[in-house]
């Protein structure tokens, strides 16, 4: 199958951060296979998309997500991280079916879709039925079971994971990733730990794991284990293994050191931090020792929404702030956090996170022909501290079309919405 997308602007992410202003992207099976400028060469495309007035750039990959979150949206806002979790969302979540859980993922794919996210990082559970929902869904992500090592469900959570493991890890044409969901160090001791990284070489897999988010969690473990949560992280031998740290917001020049010896990705959610008041992550300081950093909304109810073009304009406008500099983390290095380096936070470099040919056709197009988008002095700038989620009109993962002219075209969004209703209204009565 060829897809042609004609007389499109084109931001590859690539090296020589070079754009095309008018060019063409021709798309084989599943994988880019040719991109140039100015008119395509004649041939039988099965689809010609017509990219006038459009920008064409790498889908965004969403590097931290809890996505059937999405059920809880507007359900418990404006409090602490422990009242929050302890009072209002560990109870309702506890009323969550399976069914549930697909459907709230579902939704939250949707919404991922609409805005432009191709790929994105879950941790929750019934994982089984989050993987279902990627697989009919047609998006690309890498999941994990969330793991507590303190609870009676600590072993009966590490054999669920090899068998998510082995049912679904590399499905659905390779759109499906899993990998080990060690919840956090306040929540898993350093024993549970060890038996999580033993589990990463058994199976090979990457582990995805909430690091130094608040600083409760950073006082407690310190005061536990006289170390900081990365410091211990290290000496349980955890970085030995690919690691997708989220938040890591309260860290030390020695944890920074670590991060960058072991070549941990990390998850940043300035939202979310923001809202849950957790504090600000050295996002500058990770960036200049090189460390890859990418970007995640977290769950819908602490941001309370999905759109990583949302996130990039926080992340690059409280950095700035936060430094009291305006240089830090330009429009295209914050463009590099929603996409290449997400990629590499998720270790899915030289797959995904750019727009060259011999990678994963994932590409999504966005409307410039609008009043927020004109005048168009700087391509760039506008997409980062102009564009809207809505302003997506077309999203193309693994060589399928998935929305064309700002409608999904794989599933039925409205049955979607409509049996999320349904659950909330559920989950009210219940509660």
């Amino acid at each position: 199958m060829s897809i042609l997308i004609k007389n499109v602007s084109i931001v590859p992410l690539t090296e020589n951060n070079k754009i095309i202003e008018k060019g063409y992207i021709i798309i084989e099976n599943n994988m880019i296979k040719q991109i140039g400028e100015g008119s395509a060469p004649d041939d039988n495309y099965v689809e010609v998309i017509d990219g006038t007035n459009n920008i064409a750039l790498p889908g965004f990959i969403n590097t931290h997500t809890h996505a059937a979150m999405t059920l809880l949206r507007g359900y418990a806002d404006d409090l602490p991280l422990m009242e929050w979790l302890e009072t209002k969302i560990w109870p309702l979540e506890a009323k969550l079916t399976a069914e549930d859980i697909y459907w709230g993922t579902k939704l939250a794919i949707v919404e991922m879709i609409k805005s432009g996210t191709t790929t994105f990082t879950d941790m929750y559970f019934h994982m089984d039925k989050v993987a279902e929902a990627v697989k009919d869904s047609g998006i690309r992500a890498v999941l994990s079971r969330g793991m507590i090592g303190i609870g009676p469900e600590s072993d009966t959570a590490i054999e669920q994971t090899r068998t998510l493991v082995k049912n679904w890890h590399n499905q659905a044409n390779g759109r499906i990733k899993f990998a080990l969901g060690p919840h956090a160090p306040y929540t898993c001791p350093p024993d549970y730990l060890k038996k999580i990284t033993s589990l990463a070489n058994e199976l090979n897999v990457s582990i995805n794991i909430h690091l130094a988010e608040t600083k409760g969690e950073f006082e407690d473990i310190k005061k536990q284990y006289d170390k900081t949560p990365i410091a211990l992280m290290e000496q349980i031998g955890l970085f030995n293994h690919h690691v997708i740290a989220a938040h890591c917001v309260h860290i030390t020049e020695e944890d920074i050191d670590i991060l960058k010896k072991y070549n941990v990705g990390v998850a940043h959610n300035p939202e979310s931090n923001m809202k849950l008041a957790s504090g600000i992550a050295p996002v500058s300081e990770l960036l200049s020792k090189q460390i890859a950093v990418g970007l995640g909304t977290d769950g819908a109810s602490s941001n309370n929404n999905l759109d990583m073009l949302e996130e990039m304009r926080s992340a690059a406008l409280l950095h700035k702030v936060n430094t009291m500099n305006p240089t830090v983390i330009p429009a295209y290095q914050a463009l590099e956090m929603a996409t290449i380096n997400g990629a590499l936070v998720l270790g899915l470099d030289g797959e995904i996170g750019q727009l060259r040919e011999g990678l994963k056709a994932d590409i999504i197009m966005v409307e410039a022909d609008k009043a927020h988008m004109i005048p168009r002095y700087d391509l760039i700038a506008n997409l980062v501290y102009s564009a809207q989620g809505s302003d997506v009109n077309t999203v193309i993962i693994d060589g399928q079309v998935i929305m064309k002219d700002g409608n999904i075209v794989v599933f039925d969004e409205q049955e979607v919405l409509n049996k999320c209703k349904d659950v909330a209204e559920r989950l009210m009565k219940e509660f």
